[in-house]
């Protein structure tokens, strides 16, 4: 769907997010950006930025950012208050590692449960558990994949009772998330689907087919084609992603995590990344 002359950019993307509703018969669309891809520096000031882009509606932040965390009591009144204030929400925090830490560290559940106190603290409802390259768990070994497993298990209630979901973003192929996020068997523990990230850890092809194999597995998903749009060429066929997150009925949070030169590129991108993601859901019908 091309935006009619004459409609403005803001009135095609609320046009194009009620058609992607009745298309998949679920909620509108909903697209957030990581702090940390927005601004090069802390603040609750992203929320600023955040509310001048049309069609964006949360930010989802970091737990340790240059030099900061959500972890300290001092630190997270102030991005929640500016969340409430911009009417932004944080739907998931990020970054839940502290310089040289890792799910197969030391102090791995230390710093997950610190993490779900600030997720409880900021009405976060998603963590992303980034576990890449070497702290990624072999899962054809069960002495690599097996005590990460058990460590998932014992967390899981606490993050239950917190309301919040533990998603898994991997440098694994799909069918091995699948298998790990299986075999924790817990219902808050999921999928954060970054597909260019399939493609990069030399997963080729395997990016696209994967929404369909993991399904509901998948919480939230992450955009990004480096410093391009979406639609541009790159390792992810972004239009048949999207495709196939309407054939699943995907409904969870689209969050960007591409790269920006300056505010008001981030602006322009974000909107058209946004339009793009919009127009091809619709399509899927």
């Amino acid at each position: 769907m091309e935006r009619p002359a004459g409609l403005r950019r803001r009135e095609f993307l609320a046009l194009l997010a009620t058609q992607s509703m009745r298309a998949a018969d679920a909620g509108p669309l909903r697209f957030g950006h990581r702090q940390a891809n927005m601004v090069t520096e802390p603040g609750p000031a992203v929320f600023d930025l955040a509310r001048q882009i049309h069609g964006l509606g949360a930010v989802e932040l970091q737990v340790y950012f240059k030099g900061t965390t959500l972890c300290d009591k001092d630190i997270w009144p102030a991005y929640l208050r500016a969340s409430e204030r911009a009417g932004l929400p944080i739907p998931s925090i990020a970054g839940i590692w502290p310089p040289g830490g890792g799910l197969m560290q030391a102090g791995a559940e230390e710093h997950i449960l610190n993490s779900i106190t600030a997720a409880k603290n900021l009405k976060s409802s998603t963590i992303l558990i980034a576990t890449f390259e070497q702290n990624c768990p072999d899962m054809d070994n069960e002495r690599s994949y097996g005590p990460i497993v058990a460590l998932l298990q014992k967390v899981a209630p606490a993050a239950r009772d917190a309301g919040v979901t533990l998603s898994m973003e991997t440098s694994n192929t799909p069918a091995q998330d699948k298998k790990l996020v299986d075999l924790v068997d817990r219902p808050n523990v999921r999928v954060y689907y970054d597909l260019f990230n399939v493609e990069h850890y030399q997963h080729r092809g395997q990016a696209v087919p994967g929404v369909k194999l993991l399904g509901q597995r998948i919480r939230q998903v992450h955009l990004k084609n480096e410093d391009r749009l979406l639609e541009q060429p790159g390792p992810v066929d972004w239009a048949a992603a999207v495709k196939n997150l309407a054939k699943i009925h995907y409904s969870g949070w689209f969050v960007f995590e591409t790269s920006h030169t300056g505010p008001t590129q981030c602006i322009e991108a974000t909107e058209k990344n946004i339009e793009f993601v919009s127009r091809t859901f619709v399509q899927s019908r």
